[in-house]
């Protein structure tokens, strides 16, 4: 069990180290938001969790660079881009890729098949833009 532990604090402190002589953030591509931890702060997150306010709750928690959520159809008073707002008011980068260009739930088609559909100001000044495949967007992180 100790060295269980230890192994996640060796990889989380190979990962920080890493990140930190590069300068490229770390790409999480989590079917869930809810997947990603502390340790994941400064990520390009890709999930495939809807851009609800729950899925920004979890968001915020981790603080990734960029978080890229499903829009989920967009919904009733606009509930699967809530995220985007919120994230926003708390200078963190979010968008959203569309529901009909990605499947929901599966990050993976997020990263590969998704459409940017909406963007946060702060993602718009990171480059972000409405219509750009989101593995382009990740690519363009990349370096």
């Amino acid at each position: 069990m100790w060295f269980q532990s230890f192994q996640m604090i060796v990889t989380r402190i190979a990962r920080h180290t890493s990140a930190m002589k590069t300068n490229i953030p770390q790409l999480r591509v989590v079917d869930s938001i809810t997947q990603l931890g502390p340790a994941d702060e400064g990520c390009l997150a890709v999930s495939g969790s809807h851009g609800g306010i729950s899925s920004a709750r979890y968001a915020l928690a981790a603080r990734p660079l960029l978080s890229v959520f499903n829009d989920a159809g967009v919904g009733k008073d606009e509930a699967g881009l809530a995220a985007l707002a919120f994230l926003q008011s708390h200078g963190l980068a979010a968008c959203t890729v569309a529901h009909t260009s990605a499947r929901i739930g599966e990050a993976k088609s997020t990263l590969k098949d998704g459409v940017i559909s909406h963007v946060n100001v702060q993602a718009e000044q990171m480059g972000v833009a409405v219509g750009q495949p989101c593995a382009l967007v990740a690519q363009g992180f990349a370096g």
